[in-house]
């Protein structure tokens, strides 16, 4: 796909992974349609603004289910279009299981799965009439491998990736590709939040040795978006720690 001029939504896209897929593609110059929970920071619409990005930012809560139709709708409003839909949005409650709290569960399963196949159901009927489009969503290695005190973050990444795989089945049919990325550790505001000492062990564990930047996430997201023969896959971006 030859994203120039092409539409696409982020959910989640005021910080951190998000942010960094946003600058991506506006860099491949591509028409945004950014989301966040309040409003778009000062300094990434600054960002944007000094790139002459096209773009429009719709706030919603990823985690309100009942919303997302009329989120749907506001977005693809937006530019009467969207080609590439980035689920990026996600939350996480780390806790022992035996400490969990069923407002844990529900929170985290929401925003990091229902949320994503509600919100997709909604735009793939309008997907389906371009014959054309790509999904995005972002999973994590802890769906692939686990870790203690992230069963709920574990489940809804583990969904999402099964989820990735049926939904690229369903819309080959109308020529629709839906691909998943796992990142493992990357520098983000939670990571900044680990002590040194933990931060040390954790990439210790890494065959690279060190965290990747957000970049590394976006830069598989313009892979993915640009690659018309890849569908069903999930990307791992972990520097080799679950291989």
């Amino acid at each position: 796909m030859d994203l120039s001029n092409k539409v696409v939504l982020i959910t989640g896209s005021s910080r951190g992974i998000g942010r960094e897929i946003a600058l991506a593609f506006a860099q491949k110059g591509c028409r945004l349609v950014l989301n966040g929970r309040s409003q778009l920071p000062a300094d990434l619409a600054a960002k944007l603004q000094e790139m002459h990005v096209d773009y429009q930012f719709i706030p919603a809560d990823l985690g309100d289910l009942a919303s997302l139709s009329d989120f749907a709708q506001k977005a693809w409003d937006a530019y009467g279009r969207i080609d590439v839909l980035v689920n990026n949005a996600g939350i996480n409650r780390d806790k022992l299981l035996i400490g969990m709290k069923a407002a844990d569960l529900t929170d985290v399963v929401n925003v990091d799965l229902n949320g994503p196949i509600v919100l997709t159901s909604q735009l793939l009927k309008k997907m389906y009439k371009q014959k054309s489009g790509c999904i995005i969503n972002m999973a994590s290695v802890v769906g692939l491998m686990g870790n203690v005190g992230q069963a709920n973050y574990a489940a809804a990444k583990g969904g999402l990736i099964a989820f990735t795989k049926s939904l690229a089945r369903e819309a080959a049919l109308r020529n629709i590709r839906a691909n998943a990325i796992a990142p493992g550790m990357i520098v983000s505001d939670m990571t900044n939040r680990l002590s040194e000492k933990t931060k040390k062990e954790l990439a210790a564990r890494i065959p690279l040795g060190h965290f990747g930047q957000g970049r590394d996430v976006a830069q598989a997201a313009l892979f993915l978006a640009e690659s018309d023969y890849v569908t069903g896959q999930t990307i791992v971006v972990d520097g080799g720690m679950c291989m």
